[in-house]
Formats: C-alpha cells, sequence, structure tokens
C-alpha cells in the first residue's frame, strides 16, 4: 500500500502556509474560518479513522462547511498533511535544563514517543522530505541543545539525535502494529493462540530447539504475553544511551 509522504505538495506554498500569517497568504474579505481550525479538525479526523481518512470532504463536515471552502485556504491535501505534522508538534514538551545529558535524551524520547501513542498517524507517513516549518525547526533546536557541551561536532550530535529519534520511531511503530493487528484480524493475541498454540505443540520440538524452548516461555511469562511495548521501549532505549555514553567516553580519552 503506498504511504502517504509530507512534502508530497508544493513545498514553496506549505511553508508561506507555516510561517506566514493568515492575513499575509490570503486576500480578499475576512474569512469565516482560520486555518489553525482546519488544521485542528484534519488532526482530530485522523487520530480517530488514520491518515487514510483524511479527506477535504471530511475535513469540511466537521466544520459545517463544503470542500471547496476548504479550498479557498489550501490547495490540496498535500499542503493540509504538512500543517498537520509541524501543528502537532508543537505539543512536545521543553526540557528540564536542570538534567544530565542522559536524562535528558531520556525525556525527548519519551515525550516524542506519547506525541506517536497520541497521533499514531504519524507513524504512517514517510518524512524523508519534511517541510521545515516553525515547530519541527524548533525541535530539532530544542533536542539539539541537550547536546551541545558534550564535545561532539556539528556532524556528531546530529548522528546522535538521528539515532535517538530513529530508535524511538521504530520503537512506537512495532508497538503500533500489535492493536492494528488485532482489529484487522478481528482476534487478541489469547485468542490467536488460543487456536493455534495446540498446533505448535504437536510440531515443536524442545529438543531440537532447547534455548527457544527455554527463553520464550520465560519471556512471555515475565511480559504477561507475547509483548511488553513499554519494557522493550525501555530496555532498548537504555542500550541506545549506553552507546552513547560509550562513545563519549572514548572521545574524552583521546
Amino acid at each position: 500500500m503506498a504511504r502517504t509522504h509530507s512534502g508530497s505538495g508544493d513545498p514553496k506554498t506549505s511553508m508561506e502556509l507555516l510561517w506566514l500569517r493568515d492575513d499575509e497568504t490570503r486576500r480578499g474579505p475576512k474569512p469565516r474560518l482560520r486555518l489553525e481550525q482546519i488544521v485542528k479538525a484534519a488532526v482530530e479526523l485522523v487520530d480517530g479513522e488514520g491518515v487514510a481518512a483524511l479527506s477535504m470532504r471530511k475535513v469540511a463536515e466537521r466544520l459545517g462547511t463544503t470542500a471547496m471552502s476548504i479550498y479557498t485556504y489550501l490547495p490540496s491535501k498535500a499542503e493540509l498533511v504538512d500543517l498537520m505534522v509541524d501543528a502537532v508538534l508543537a505539543e512536545l514538551q521543553p526540557i528540564d535544563a536542570s538534567l544530565d545529558w542522559r536524562a535528558k535524551l531520556t525525556a525527548i524520547a519519551c515525550d516524542n514517543r506519547a506525541l506517536l501513542k497520541r497521533h499514531p498517524w504519524l507513524l504512517q507517513l514517510t518524512t524523508h522530505r519534511p517541510v521545515l516549518g516553525p515547530h519541527l525547526i524548533a525541535k530539532y533546536e530544542r533536542e539539539l541543545a541537550t547536546l551541545d557541551d558534550l564535545g561532539l561536532s556539528d556532524v556528531e550530535m546530529d548522528l546522535t539525535l538521528t539515532l535517538v529519534n530513529e530508535y524511538v520511531w521504530g520503537a512506537a511503530r512495532a508497538a503500533a502494529e500489535a492493536p492494528e493487528i488485532e482489529r484487522s484480524s478481528g482476534m487478541s493475541d489469547d485468542d490467536w493462540w488460543g487456536r493455534y498454540g495446540p498446533l505448535l505443540e504437536r510440531v515443536f520440538d524442545p529438543n531440537k530447539f532447547p534455548v527457544a524452548a527455554r527463553v520464550g516461555p520465560a519471556a512471555s511469562e515475565a511480559y504477561g504475553g507475547l509483548y511488553d511495548p513499554d519494557r522493550n521501549f525501555s530496555f532498548g532505549l537504555a542500550r541506545v544511551l549506553d552507546g552513547i555514553e560509550l562513545f563519549l567516553q572514548r572521545r574524552e580519552r583521546c
């Protein structure tokens, strides 16, 4: 299935809409709606139904108007997606300056993960060519600042931040798969294992796979099921930060 990607419309138009006020981009009588209202309605729509459900008609219905009226504010759905992405980034929280670098990166990771849980449609977007709106640039500035006094080069700062953020997005995508599979299949994990577990017991030979036979049940018991996204996220993030800490220590010894 083709994925929606940001920056697929006219980047110039998106940049103007993101950075300039309504009265600088519109001409004529005072509009009935503000652009922020349209973006908010679109975000609420895709929060509930996913990005595939986004259309100018559905956004217009939420606002009690027509799709044609929405087109007087935005040339296409592509530019609307750009504005939606930048708008939700405004929800990210300031970083406590009193924390050490590790606690700051942990806060960044957890805040980004919470954002993706509130707006899972972000995970359905390809953001290889993002339109650089004010909240995206503010996010980049704020997160880079946590690394600014660690002795890293500018490129290393960017690489380190990318490492943390890509881990968060990957973990969030993995966690989002479970509820999506449950919705599409109509079965919970317990239902699925109840149906297929007996078959596995008949074909699985613990003598042939002794490590899997030991570790699999132990992990399932510890997780209380197949998968514990919170535990997996915390464990993986800690290991990513351990790697960054080791990298910093090695630089200090040079």
